[in-house]
């Protein structure tokens, strides 16, 4: 039996007595005793230098929950910490990643426990982060026993030390001052030829009490500590959270609030690659020459993407964000088009570049996920249009198939789903909550967001049916056959963010249904081709004059980039 098993089983022998006592239970059902029970958490740890790829160096990543949420690091609490993302921004044909940060460990139970497997499988060449200090916190001889020692109370950077009985392990041990730990690490990672980075601590969702608009800094006296270990050991120090602190601030509220999930310390996915982002920014900005090849092994991802190539000097750019709808074939005239690819027969190319971002099969949910939206986030200036229309895909499994839906309301909701064939967990966040990201990220840039309502389906259905819950004219006529309206849902939904954020909204679904419903359904058949949904170049054409005409009708000031 390995020892590892044989320590973790004394580990929860000794946690089985102490049950009612200082304790709690994971959401896979571990119980959390700074270790969140290594051999399960080791099913989601790499084994040290396994991801090595010849004699490539590896990036090794220290941290606790900020850096891998939970035992499994798996989203199943909606929590994810930024190691998740880090190999993101990192060509992996020159370095591969290996996170190997569990959960509630401090700097005392990262070194005395689960550090020496990971020493022995650095290298010279690699590199190791370091980003702990989150829990180094509570009476150091607790039933969690995983705070430094702290001569006079305060957290020290000198290297001290002190001898006391450890209830859990049930031995004598020398428990080492924050800053005694931190130059272990350092020294050790050094002896092995690698280098060491430090990064100061993730920030916390609070602000300043007499500043309401800038996240703490201060996080007790981890980040002079850390700058202070840094410069007396020559070490690097990424500043990680006044990175990411100043990027919330920009953002606000609302928008900071969902980087965080449960609590205002662990991050979501929109965190934890904001912190991800923010650490691979901090490498490439610093000067420090020890990082002079890892810069080299960052990718272009580090550099915010844009999609603003075509922008022109003294003229607002109209970003189109949709779906099939906005954007399909648009190049055989017997084929499918998007209305996108039509937008020239409305706005005046003298004053306005249209940019289609539009993309086929795309919920609000996927455009936001696969980075479609934070592409045109980068690329909005002040006095930019952002036409947003989605809906024919947001409904539709949530976890299985193309798992590309949404929860159906316009409320500011989510939950979190496991994903079919996989063993990662997701938060799942409603349409209107996708559209406010959208139209608030817009608004925060100082564009100006339009929500369009979806484009209607070819389904006719006879008067005073109000069948499968759409809602007709109101004055629909027995036995005459009308357009389907999805005013009830998405319709409803577009019309309730449009109120609460403030945006214009355009009702495209109505405008063009109505103008389809005059024609009847055997010529409106020619403005859709291949099924219900995608329109014909007639019909990309009538959903253009669409957009045109409502925002004529609410006397948008947008108008005048119209022809």
């Amino acid at each position: 039996m390995k020892k590892s098993l044989i320590f973790s089983l004394l580990i929860l022998s000794f946690l089985h007595c102490f049950a009612q006592r200082d304790i709690w239970i994971d959401i896979n059902g571990v119980r959390d005793l700074t270790l969140d029970s290594i051999d399960i958490a080791n099913q989601a740890r790499p084994v040290p230098g396994s991801n090595r790829i010849g004699d490539n160096p590896v990036l090794f990543l220290v941290g606790n929950s900020t850096m891998r949420t939970g035992t499994l690091g798996n989203g199943s609490n909606g929590q994810w910490g930024w190691g998740f993302y880090v190999h993101e921004y990192y060509d992996e044909e020159k370095i591969t990643v290996e996170n190997h940060a569990l959960g509630g460990t401090s700097p005392r139970t990262f070194y005395t426990l689960l550090w020496k497997p990971i020493l022995e499988a650095v290298k010279k060449g690699d590199y190791v982060f370091l980003e702990l200090g989150h829990n180094d916190n509570g009476p150091i001889d607790s039933i969690r026993a995983r705070s430094s020692y702290r001569p006079e109370g305060k957290l020290e950077v000198r290297e001290d030390s002190i001898s006391i009985y450890n209830k859990v392990t049930q031995q004598q041990e020398t428990v080492y001052t924050f800053g005694g730990y931190m130059r272990r690490f350092i020294r050790e990672i050094r002896a092995k030829g690698a280098t060491p980075v430090l990064f100061t601590l993730t920030p916390r969702n609070d602000y300043e009490p007499d500043d309401p608009k800038r996240i703490q800094r201060k996080l007790t006296d981890f980040t002079p500590a850390i700058y202070a270990i840094g410069k007396e050991t020559n070490t690097p120090v990424i500043d990680l959270n006044d990175i990411s602190a100043t990027k919330l601030e920009q953002y606000g509220p609302w928008k900071t609030n969902y980087h965080f999930y449960l609590d205002k310390i662990h991050t979501s996915a929109y965190g934890a690659r904001m912190n991800a982002q923010s650490a691979a920014e901090g490498i490439l900005a610093s000067d420090d020459p020890q990082l002079a090849f890892l810069k080299t092994c960052l990718n272009d991802k580090v550099i915010p993407q844009r999609c603003d190539q075509n922008r022109q000097e003294g003229k607002p750019m109209v970003f189109l964000c949709g779906d099939s709808t906005g954007k399909n074939e648009d190049n055989n005239p017997d084929g499918m088009w998007g209305w996108g690819s039509q937008a020239y027969t409305v706005f005046d190319a003298n004053k306005c570049v249209f940019q289609n971002q539009a993309k086929a099969g795309r919920s609000t949910r996927t455009y936001i996920d696969e980075g479609r939206w934070e592409e045109v986030y980068n690329s909005l200036q002040r006095g930019d249009v952002v036409l947003i229309q989605f809906g024919h895909n947001d409904i539709g499994g949530i976890k299985d198939g193309k798992q590309r839906g949404v929860l159906a309301t316009a409320k500011d909701s989510s939950a979190v789903y496991h994903m079919e064939n996989s063993n990662l967990y997701k938060v799942i966040y409603s349409y209107g909550w996708y559209l406010k990201k959208m139209i608030r990220d817009a608004q925060e840039k100082g564009a100006y967001p339009i929500l369009l309502s979806l484009t209607p389906r070819n389904e006719w259905h006879e008067g005073n049916g109000h069948s499968r819950g759409f809602v007709y004219p109101v004055n629909e006529k027995a036995g005459k056959f009308y357009i389907e309206r999805r005013n009830e849902t998405y319709g409803s939904w577009c019309r309730q963010v449009a109120r609460e954020t403030g945006c214009e909204f355009i009702d495209v679904h109505n405008i063009t249904a109505n103008a389809l419903d005059k024609l009847g359904q055997k010529k409106a058949a020619l403005y859709f081709k291949n099924d219900h949904t995608h329109t014909s170049l007639k019909g990309a054409q009538l959903n253009a004059q669409s957009v045109a005409k409502g925002l004529r009708e609410i006397n948008s000031p947008v108008t005048y980039l119209l022809k």
